[in-house]
Protein backbone atom coordinates (compact mmCIF):
# COMPACT_ATOMS: atom_id res chain seq x y z
CA UNK A 1 0.00 0.00 0.00
CA UNK A 2 1.52 3.49 -0.76
CA UNK A 3 0.51 7.34 0.56
CA UNK A 4 1.42 9.55 -1.53
CA UNK A 5 2.82 12.95 0.24
CA UNK A 6 3.36 16.45 -0.90
CA UNK A 7 6.84 15.67 0.07
CA UNK A 8 7.38 12.06 -0.60
CA UNK A 9 5.95 8.85 -0.05
CA UNK A 10 5.29 5.89 2.16
CA UNK A 11 5.02 2.06 1.14
CA UNK A 12 4.11 0.07 3.37
CA UNK A 13 5.50 -3.51 3.27
CA UNK A 14 4.00 -5.76 5.40
CA UNK A 15 2.22 -5.81 8.49
CA UNK A 16 5.17 -4.10 10.26
CA UNK A 17 7.44 -1.95 7.97
CA UNK A 18 7.20 1.07 6.20
CA UNK A 19 9.58 2.42 3.78
CA UNK A 20 9.32 5.90 3.69
CA UNK A 21 11.05 8.09 0.55
CA UNK A 22 10.98 11.68 0.91
CA UNK A 23 11.77 13.99 -2.59
CA UNK A 24 14.85 15.83 -4.10
CA UNK A 25 15.71 19.03 -2.13
CA UNK A 26 12.82 18.63 -0.01
CA UNK A 27 13.42 20.55 4.03
CA UNK A 28 11.65 17.89 5.75
CA UNK A 29 9.87 20.01 9.09
CA UNK A 30 8.14 19.27 12.43
CA UNK A 31 4.82 19.09 10.38
CA UNK A 32 5.34 17.13 7.79
CA UNK A 33 6.87 14.53 10.47
CA UNK A 34 3.51 14.66 11.75
CA UNK A 35 1.72 14.04 8.43
CA UNK A 36 4.05 10.72 8.68
CA UNK A 37 3.48 9.72 12.19
CA UNK A 38 -0.55 10.08 11.22
CA UNK A 39 -0.26 7.50 8.43
CA UNK A 40 1.86 5.32 10.86
CA UNK A 41 -1.19 5.29 13.25
CA UNK A 42 -3.57 4.35 10.74
CA UNK A 43 -1.31 1.75 9.22
CA UNK A 44 0.32 0.00 12.38
CA UNK A 45 -1.97 -0.80 15.48
CA UNK A 46 1.30 -2.77 16.76
CA UNK A 47 5.19 -2.35 16.76
CA UNK A 48 6.61 -1.17 13.52
CA UNK A 49 10.39 -0.80 11.82
CA UNK A 50 10.74 2.02 8.75
CA UNK A 51 13.12 1.95 6.39
CA UNK A 52 14.40 5.30 5.44
CA UNK A 53 15.58 4.99 1.75
CA UNK A 54 17.56 8.28 1.38
CA UNK A 55 17.48 7.98 -2.66
CA UNK A 56 17.42 11.30 -3.23
CA UNK A 57 19.02 14.59 -1.47
CA UNK A 58 17.17 16.22 1.27
CA UNK A 59 17.58 18.17 4.18
CA UNK A 60 16.19 17.69 8.04
CA UNK A 61 15.05 20.77 9.91
CA UNK A 62 16.89 21.25 13.66
CA UNK A 63 13.30 20.87 15.38
CA UNK A 64 12.75 17.67 13.29
CA UNK A 65 16.19 15.86 13.81
CA UNK A 66 15.21 16.07 17.29
CA UNK A 67 11.63 14.13 17.07
CA UNK A 68 13.15 11.34 14.52
CA UNK A 69 12.16 8.14 16.12
CA UNK A 70 10.11 9.17 18.55
CA UNK A 71 6.89 7.07 18.05
CA UNK A 72 6.94 4.87 20.89
CA UNK A 73 5.74 2.01 18.66
CA UNK A 74 8.86 2.47 16.04
CA UNK A 75 10.82 0.06 17.38
CA UNK A 76 14.04 0.24 14.99
CA UNK A 77 15.15 2.69 12.45
CA UNK A 78 16.91 1.61 9.20
CA UNK A 79 18.67 3.93 6.81
CA UNK A 80 19.77 3.19 3.44
CA UNK A 81 21.98 5.70 2.34
CA UNK A 82 23.64 6.42 -1.43
CA UNK A 83 26.35 8.80 -0.52
CA UNK A 84 28.65 10.70 2.18
CA UNK A 85 25.98 13.81 2.53
CA UNK A 86 23.49 11.35 3.22
CA UNK A 87 25.57 9.03 5.90
CA UNK A 88 26.85 12.37 7.06
CA UNK A 89 23.37 13.42 7.78
CA UNK A 90 22.17 10.41 9.48
CA UNK A 91 25.11 10.08 11.98
CA UNK A 92 24.53 13.86 13.15
CA UNK A 93 20.78 12.84 13.71
CA UNK A 94 22.16 9.32 15.69
CA UNK A 95 24.75 11.11 17.40
CA UNK A 96 22.14 14.12 18.41
CA UNK A 97 19.84 11.50 19.36
CA UNK A 98 22.20 8.85 21.21
CA UNK A 99 21.14 9.50 24.79
CA UNK A 100 17.80 8.08 23.45
CA UNK A 101 19.01 5.18 22.88
CA UNK A 102 17.11 4.70 19.25
CA UNK A 103 17.74 1.41 17.71
CA UNK A 104 19.15 3.05 14.27
CA UNK A 105 21.34 1.38 11.78
CA UNK A 106 23.07 3.12 8.70
CA UNK A 107 23.17 1.01 5.43
CA UNK A 108 25.02 1.61 2.03
CA UNK A 109 22.73 1.86 -0.76
CA UNK A 110 25.65 1.01 -2.89
CA UNK A 111 26.30 -2.26 -1.66
CA UNK A 112 22.57 -4.19 -1.70
CA UNK A 113 21.96 -2.01 1.22
CA UNK A 114 17.89 -1.91 0.92
CA UNK A 115 18.10 -5.60 1.13
CA UNK A 116 20.24 -5.93 4.07
CA UNK A 117 18.38 -3.16 5.93
CA UNK A 118 14.73 -4.85 5.44
CA UNK A 119 16.32 -7.71 6.49
CA UNK A 120 17.63 -5.96 9.35
CA UNK A 121 14.45 -5.00 10.23
CA UNK A 122 12.98 -8.03 10.49
CA UNK A 123 15.53 -9.74 12.33
CA UNK A 124 14.88 -6.52 15.16
CA UNK A 125 11.26 -7.02 15.04
CA UNK A 126 10.94 -10.94 15.20
CA UNK A 127 11.98 -10.19 18.99
CA UNK A 128 9.48 -7.80 19.66
CA UNK A 129 5.30 -8.25 20.36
Amino acid sequence: MKHQLDFGRINIINNNIAEIVINKDVDLSIEMMEQCEKIYSECFTGNFGLLVNKINGYRYMYETMLTVGSNTKMKAIAIVNYNNEGLTQSNRIIKLREMDELNIKNFSGLELGWQQAFDWLNKELSGIS
